[in-house]
């Protein structure tokens, strides 16, 4: 079967969770979330979590968790925490937590930031994307430029398509 074909079997709607990772941001100030919130709804999804919380693993280890075990989210999103700065533990939490790693989520995201937006610098990025207990996550850096270009280049196509590989074996 043609991945067009996989597409074209993929659900048009997925229920999310987002997570913003960061130490300053509260619900009037979470751009890239909102953002996040805002793509997936235009795209015909569902955000049935939402929450900010601290960069501190426990924190995100337990926001994840509550996406695991609800039954209705597919996908769990998260932005922030994703740089090389001492507090940015989003991608070692997220890793850890990882059955199976879709490790050309980061490549493609970092060759995308280095050739539509922020050059060399995109070697600082540590976007990932992965699955656990048959759900998709993905984490992108925290700026609403990363976010805009991770949702509309890569997560928004494939979302359903994502969705559709996970389930198809149940």
């Amino acid at each position: 079967m043609s991945t067009a074909e996989h597409k074209k079997e993929a659900p048009k709607q997925v229920t999310c969770m987002v997570i913003t990772v960061s130490d300053t941001r509260t619900v009037e100030t979470d751009k890239s979330g909102k953002l996040m919130k805002d793509m997936l709804g235009q795209a015909g999804h569902k955000v049935a979590l939402y929450t900010i919380i601290p960069d501190e693993p426990e924190r995100i280890k337990a926001a994840v968790e509550e996406g695991l075990s609800h039954p209705e989210v597919q996908v769990i999103l998260l932005n922030g925490g994703t740089g090389i700065a001492r507090r940015d533990t989003t991608y070692e939490t997220v890793a850890a937590m990882l059955e199976k790693e879709m490790p050309g989520f980061g490549e493609i995201f970092r060759y995308l930031s280095y050739t539509e937006d922020i050059g060399s610098a995109a070697i600082l990025s540590r976007a990932i994307a992965g699955t656990c207990r048959n759900k998709a996550i993905f984490s992108t850096p925290g700026s609403s430029g990363a976010v805009k270009l991770a949702m509309s280049k890569i997560i928004l196509p494939e979302l359903g398509h994502v969705v559709r590989e996970l389930n198809k074996d149940k």
